[in-house]
Parts: structure tokens; sequence; C-alpha cells
């Protein structure tokens, strides 16, 4: 807190005192409200209790994607890290693609000590510029107009070697778009390279979920394979990217662009761009959580995690700081939005107990991004934050996930009195849904909603409230869309439909289930509310007058 800044502290409410067991919020990552299509897993899963929700709860549909939750405009789909920033912060705030293309388009990126700090010091050792991240239009971690703006100020800045090393995408754009992507990049290299009498070239890649882009400590293995792939240069070599990926996709039928093996580029049978001491490296994603490992084996003396052999003496930046609280990185290029008096800070400051779960892979969510993109706690007396590991295989072999365990535990949490307000996420809709396996989606849809119902029965023993919704979507839309119909997208060649793996740019459910009648709940007049509401809306339910700049409340109590 600034010197300036007042106290943290909330105002009782006068027309309701709150529960007299816990507020409980429920966030199904990734289960959006679809069209109840073919591609609909949510609409299709056996779902009893989500549907008795929908039937005889107070309920609404919040916005969970565009300038609803602070991205650039309505066609930018949402994502787990901005929605459960929007969840925590109450209110909208601008995200990291916002951020970074309004960095890029006044300069400002480019006037920062960081970039010409690094391209100083390729101009003055004659030595290479690398960009490593995801080559996608996303929208998600990166976007194709900020790495070529990028790689373009670079050749305009005299930087006369530049290697990218891509990590391909197939879960926030269609899952077997790869080549698009290269091929866009290929070309914009080769006019640089004419136009500048530059060296441009891609050294290396492979899918995102295979290298690079592993999270909250779940598999450094990945983190190893990408830094062999990038840094030491070693790996399978071809001729070219395109020759990689259409290589892989002849020797595994039905990969999709996430599951591609690692790759490095070679010339007369060695790589063309390992990372060497003197060079500059730019890891250009902008959203935090898949970064901040391989952000670490660049910056930190010393990493336990893997043996990464001889550490090239290079510039390392991130497109932003990943981890405000733990420096990760050290060197940046924008900064990340600044979110402060949050949801789980105002509970905090005012004396409110709070638990905190999700599995290894939302872990971050429900903690970190929840918080404000602040790590740690507010007051270790009132909060408890609880991680679940997170099976190591790949999700459509185990839909169900941890559901059972994160139910059990926050069913001991509700039964202990110990928690006024409890936030939990179910990884599956996402998580599985990523995967593209339909069955799979299904199931995962099916173990939330068994979770669910065993929460209900719990809240109702403690008589609490059950608030139940969702960060963005995805098992609701599985085939891809139609923009210009709203029909089903055909394949061409086979005319079935299209597989979809990426977010959804529909709403998500609001449901509040108050079996005591406690709060004698009803819709607020407030109209095309998002999921910023949410941090109003859990004020009310405990009790409390939300803060006057905090997005309105989804209900009315009292």
């Amino acid at each position: 807190m600034g010197k300036n800044e007042k106290p943290l502290k909330l105002t009782q409410s006068t027309e309701y005192q709150g529960p007299k067991g816990p507020v409980v919020l429920v966030i199904m990552d990734g289960v959006g409200v679809g069209n109840a299509d073919a591609g609909d897993m949510v609409h299709k899963a056996t779902k009893p209790h989500l549907d008795w929700l929908e039937a005889h709860t107070v309920k609404t549909r919040l916005k969970a994607h565009g300038t609803a939750v602070g991205m650039p405009d309505d066609g930018d789909m949402g994502n787990s890290e901005v929605g459960h920033n929007a969840i925590g912060a109450g209110r909208v705030f601008a995200q990291g693609a916002r951020l970074v293309n309004e960095a890029i388009e006044s300069g400002a990126l480019f006037e920062g000590e960081v970039w010409r700090e690094m391209v100083a010091q390729c101009k003055d050792k004659d030595s290479a510029m690398h960009f490593i991240g995801l080559l996608s239009a996303g929208n998600v971690h990166s976007h194709m107009t900020q790495i070529l703006a990028l790689v373009k100020q670079a050749a305009e800045e005299g930087v006369r070697k530049v290697r990218m090393h891509v990590l391909l995408d197939g879960r926030d754009v269609p899952p077997t778009s790869a080549l698009k992507y290269v091929d866009q990049l290929e070309e914009v290299l080769a006019d640089l390279n004419e136009e500048h009498d530059a060296d441009y070239r891609i050294a290396s890649g492979g899918g995102r979920m295979k290298i690079t882009m592993d999270r909250y400590n779940a598999d450094w293995d990945m983190i190893q394979r990408g830094w062999e792939t990038h840094v030491q240069g070693k790996g399978r070599g071809f001729a070219s990217a395109r020759e990689a990926i259409e290589t892989a996709r002849a020797e595994k039928k039905g990969v999709i662009d996430q599951d591609l093996p690692p790759f490095i580029i070679e010339e007369d049978g060695k790589p063309v761009g390992p990372v060497q001491d003197g060079d500059s490296v730019v890891l250009f994603n902008f959203r935090g959580d898949r970064a901040i490992e391989i952000s670490r084996a660049f910056d930190e003396e010393d990493i336990k995690e893997f043996d990464r052999g001889p550490r090239p003496d290079v510039l390392f930046a991130g497109m932003m700081q990943y981890d405000g609280d733990l420096k990760i990185p050290r060197r940046f290029l924008v900064s990340p939005p600044v979110i402060r008096r949050t949801l789980g800070e105002y509970l905090a400051r005012s004396g409110v107990s709070q638990f905190a779960i999700s599995e290894t892979q939302k872990y971050g969510h429900v903690t970190y991004f929840f918080n404000g993109n602040r790590s740690g706690k507010f007051d270790d007396k009132l909060e408890t934050y609880v991680e679940v590991p997170s099976d190591r295989v790949s999700f459509d072999e185990r839909p169900w996930m941890k559901a059972a365990e994160i139910t059990d535990k926050v069913i001991e949490a509700i039964e202990s009195g110990d928690y006024r307000f409890i936030r939990l996420n179910y990884p599956n809709g996402d998580m599985v849904g990523h995967t593209g396996d339909l069955l799979a989606v299904e199931i995962s849809v099916e173990a939330v909603d068994l979770g669910v119902g065993r929460l209900m029965k719990a809240v109702k023993q403690a008589e609490g409230i059950l608030i139940v919704t969702a960060d963005h979507g995805n098992a609701d839309e599985m085939y891809e869309i139609d923009t210009k119909t709203g029909e089903l997208s055909l394949d061409k060649k086979t005319g079935e439909p299209k597989s979809k793996t990426a977010h959804t740019l529909n709403p998500v459910p609001f449901y509040v289930y108050d079996p005591a009648d406690s709060a004698k709940i009803r819709l607020s007049e407030h109209k095309e509310l998002g999921i910023t509401s949410l941090a109003a809306t859990s004020l009310k339910l405990l009790g409390y007058e939300p803060p006057e700049d905090y997005d309105a409340s989804v209900v009315e109590v009292g």
C-alpha cells in the first residue's frame, strides 16, 4: 500500500449481514454457454446439477471476452489469465494484448531502455537478436502483428542477424493452422533480408504443449526440451519449418499443432540459430503463466530443475514482467497492468478469512492472477491456499482431472467453519477442451457437474451461498462456427465439421444458490454485465458494500 493510500476496509451492509455459512465461488474454467449445436459439449453433457441450477435459481449470463475483460476489442476471446484478473479486480483493466499494442503504436516500447540496450548490444557485437514465443494470432499469449512489428523494427534499427524460435499453437487458433503463420513470417523475413541485406531466419520450433511453454512447474521436461532446441540447437534438423511441420504430420496422422515435435533448422549439417554469448533474446509472449519457467532458465544464476549446461551470456527480456513480486524476468519491454485493491485484498484487510484451491494447472489463477498478478498472500493468518498436484498425462486421458480431490478439500473447508469466502477453479472444461477430444470434453463437464452437486449439498448443510460461473468459454464450442452464417464450418475435403480447440466468444453462466434463502437474492437492474461484476456480487452476498469504483453487482440482496 502506497504512502498516500487509505487503509482498505469494507463497510458492513445495513441491508444484509451475510449468510451463516461461507460464500463459495465456483469457477468452471472453460464452461461457457454455447448454441446447443453438435459442438456444444456443455449442452450435450449429462449435468443434472447445472440443469437444476438453471431451472431453479437466480441466473443470468456474463460477458467474459473482449473489452469486458480488458482485451483490445470484442473480437478477442477471453482466457483464464485475464478472466481471473477481471474476477478478482472487480473492474476492467487494460490487459497484456492491449498494453503491448499501445506500446508498439505509440513507439514507447522501442524508445524504452531495455529495447535500446538489446539493439545496441547486437549492433556493437555484430550478434544475433533471438525472438522466442508463440507464433499465432490467437491474442491469448501473443499476436502476429506484434511479432512482426518487433522484427521489422529490429531491421529498421540496423540489427543484421535475427533468429526466430517459433512455438506452434493450434489451441487458441485452428488446430492445424501453423503453416499459415509460418508462411506469413517467412515472407516477411525474406523481404527484410532483401531490403536490409540482413540475415533473418527461423531457427527452431515445436508444439507449445511439447516444449518451452510449461506452467506452474507442472513439467520442467518441457522447458529442458525447449532449452535444448532453441538455445543449444540440438534436435532433429530440417531445411525449413514448413518441411519440419509437413514431415511431422505425415509421420503421425491427426497430430495437431500444439503437439508437433521440436525441430531445428540446419544448413550444411549445422544449426542456423543456437543462442551464443553476446546475443539478445526476447520472449515475445505477453501472458505470464507459460512464460515464467523459460524466463527463469535464462535469468537465474542457479536453477535446480534441469541441467542447462553452459548458460550463454545474453541480454534476456520478456515482452512483459510475468511476475512482479518475484521480478521474473528482470528485463521486460512493457509494464504489466498494476491491479491493486482486489477482492482478495479488501477481504484480507477487513478480517475476512479466505480459502483458495485448484489443481496445478489453474492454481496460479485462483491465487496469483485473482490477486492482481501478485504472488503470495495478503494475510497469512486469514488466507489458506491449496494446490492439488495435476496428473502429468494428456488431459483427454484423464478428463475428470482432479475435480473430485478439489471438491473433497472444499467440502472440508466448508464443514470446518473456518472460512467466510471460498474460491475454487475446476480446470476440466478448459484443459480437456484444448485437446479437441469431444468424448473426453463431454466427460470433463460431467466431472465438474458432479463436483458442483456435492458442493450444493455441503453449502446447504452449512447454510452458505454458492455462486457458480466461469472465466471464459471453451467446451461449449468444439466445432468452428461460420461467422457469416452462424452454422458449423465444414471441411471442404471431408464434409465434416472443423474441430475447434480455442476459447470462445460466448458468455458464461451465472447461478446463485442460497438454500436457506437468507439473502432474498434478485437480479440487479444492471444489464450486459461482465465477469468483473463477480467481485461486487461476492461482497454483497458476504454482507458488505462494494467499493464505489467496482463494476456493479449482478444481484441485489435483502
